[in-house]
């Protein structure tokens, strides 16, 4: 391959100097590219030669040593600057840094095009190509080979490692780890500065959060640098995508060498087998999750009527026959998604959402007081919590006290969406399960009827009453006995511009305390009883009688179902 020092040989364009990073004389040129943009960092290769006329950063010391260094860190062969455009001189501040870092920083004298340069540099460096055209077959063969005969990413990852001589790892699209591969060579074991855990993060949200979001649509790698216990390491980062959808990220740490052209046609390679790979995963993933999805739609819906059939399947799906289960239902409210026209990449990010969703419940799932199994359909994630049906039930306040957890955390880690949580009651048998189900389903849609924007948790036993009234007695039905029992204090509120009703609801808030009902209502305890005495005078009633209080607080039930519509 064409090195530094052969360009300078080269007759056709005699008068080339180099000036400063004469350590670098050996480096070899892959490609010849024009540099005139400070904003193309991200797109500059390993080995790749820079011409510039050097307007860019004639006028800024800073902007002239950042040039540098991003030169230095994308492992660029050198940068020639045409002289007597902008420069007589190179600036001694780029020499002394080129020199630090064994840069080759060329003088290109002014009678020669930069065009022209790239074309005669080209013609030298094209019979290179075969060799590398070569060795890149061979690897392809060999990844193709993994694929036919089923190897895993796993395999893909060895492979890649010992193609370019450097550690590799494999993340999915939220940086969790799926696999890695160390390299024999290496000084620096990445156990020794990484947390290598399967499926959770392997580098600090600060790293990952800077990202450019356009990677997938570039194709190509990008070098950072990670730094633990002030010890920095040079990363190459190659994202694995299909249609910009980011499925994978190869991450190559430079611990045993720096990357040299083929290096990154092979990662290039590696990224099109891993989204293969990645397809067929998810492909599978779908199946297998259409199948679970199926059967709790069955059992959800109270369709399984066979018991043998019952306990074969939840067997299978991991319930327990002699367990007794409650179900959780969280809605989610994907605002972060509203904006987004095309519906298929709006459904792949909906369903990525869910599926971390899922994932950060069972981080919780020693906390349910019970076995934990979830699953998602569409917007919305359904829990079942089971225990054995010989040992205590798992209260009402402990359900809620576990969908408070859940609700914290996807409230934290899902900062712009919104989730409202419904919990049913806890069932003996799973043939029962679909009540609990049904239960979740109508505490949420109570909730939302009646605390709206107030509540994001409710359990069915919060609003049994109004399900019992809504689901049995017709509207024309509840009027007339409202009117019935509370019309003429209601009226009274409408001509007089009284608060009786109200009155009422706080007087059996309170079980009758007067003391504290006048207080939540930031009145006088006198005024409270006042109020009081003149709804008995209304309703001709004593508020002693249990039938008559059972009518009124049925009636005043009915009054905030007709309110809600």
């Amino acid at each position: 391959m064409l090195t530094i020092k052969d360009i300078l040989q080269i007759k056709s364009i005699e008068g080339i100097k180099i000036v400063a990073g004469h350590s670098g004389l050996n480096n070899q040129i892959s490609v010849v590219n024009i540099i005139e943009n400070p904003d193309v960092f991200d797109w500059l290769t390993s080995n790749e030669l820079l011409l510039s006329t050097g307007y860019i950063f004639k006028d800024s010391t800073e902007l002239q040593n950042k040039f540098i260094h991003e030169l230095v860190e994308n492992n660029c062969a050198g940068l020639c600057i045409k002289m007597k455009r902008y420069f007589d001189a190179i600036p001694q501040n780029m020499i002394e840094l080129a020199d630090k870092h064994g840069l080759p920083l060329l003088e290109l004298p002014f009678e020669y095009t930069l065009s022209r340069v790239i074309a005669i540099i080209n013609e030298k460096t094209n019979a290179d190509y075969d060799a590398v055209n070569r060795r890149s077959l061979d690897l392809h063969n060999a990844l193709f080979k993994i694929a036919l005969e089923g190897g895993g990413i796993e395999q893909i990852s060895a492979e890649l490692s010992d193609t370019i001589h450097n550690p590799v790892l494999i993340l999915d699209r939220d940086w969790n780890l799926l696999c890695y591969t160390d390299h024999k060579d290496n000084s620096s074991p990445l156990q020794e500065f990484l947390p290598l855990v399967k499926n959770r993060p392997v580098f600090p949200p600060e790293f990952t959060v800077a990202f450019p979001k356009y990677i997938t649509e570039i194709k190509k790698s990008i070098k950072r640098t990670y730094y633990s216990q002030g010890q920095p390491y040079k990363c190459c980062i190659m994202p694995v995508s299909v249609s910009s959808n980011a499925y994978a990220y190869i991450v190559v740490l430079q611990t045993v060498r720096k990357l040299v052209e083929f290096d990154y046609t092979a990662l290039e390679h590696v990224s099109t087998m891993l989204a293969l790979d990645r397809i067929k995963a998810k492909e599978i993933e779908e199946v297998k999750h259409k199948i679970r999805q199926d059967f709790f739609d069955d059992l959800l819906a109270g369709n399984i009527t066979s018991t043998e059939t019952l306990h074969s399947l939840s067997a299978m799906h991991g319930l327990k026959v002699n367990y007794a289960y409650y179900c959780t239902v969280i809605h989610i409210e994907a605002t972060q998604l509203e904006n987004y026209t095309d519906m298929v990449y709006r459904k792949y990010e909906m369903e990525h959402m869910v599926k971390k969703c899922v994932n950060l419940i069972y981080g919780l799932s020693s906390n349910a007081g019970g076995e934990l199994i979830c699953y998602y359909r569409n917007q919305q994630i359904i829990i079942l919590i089971g225990k054995n049906e010989n040992k205590p039930p798992i209260s009402v306040s402990d359900t809620k006290a576990f969908a408070q957890e859940v609700l914290q955390l996807l409230a934290q880690e899902m900062t712009k969406n919104h989730f409202l949580i419904g919990i049913g009651s806890q069932y003996k048998t799973l043939a029962s399960l679909h009540r609990s189900f049904f239960e979740a389903q109508e505490a949420m849609r109570l909730m939302q009827r009646f605390n709206k924007d107030s509540r994001s948790i409710a359990h069915f036993e919060d609003y049994s009453v109004y399900h019992f009234l809504d689901s049995n007695i017709k509207p024309t039905e509840m009027e007339t006995f409202f009117n019935k029992v509370l019309g003429g204090i209601h009226e009274h509120d409408q001509t007089m511009n009284t608060r009786f009703m109200s009155t009422l609801e706080y007087y059996f808030m309170y079980n009758q305390n007067v003391t504290e009902a006048a207080k939540a209502m930031f009145i006088h305890r006198n005024t409270f009883i006042y109020r009081i005495d003149k709804i008995k005078d209304l309703l001709n009633i004593d508020l002693k009688n249990s039938d008559e209080l059972f009518e009124i607080q049925l009636a005043l039930n009915l009054y905030r179902l007709l309110q809600r519509g």
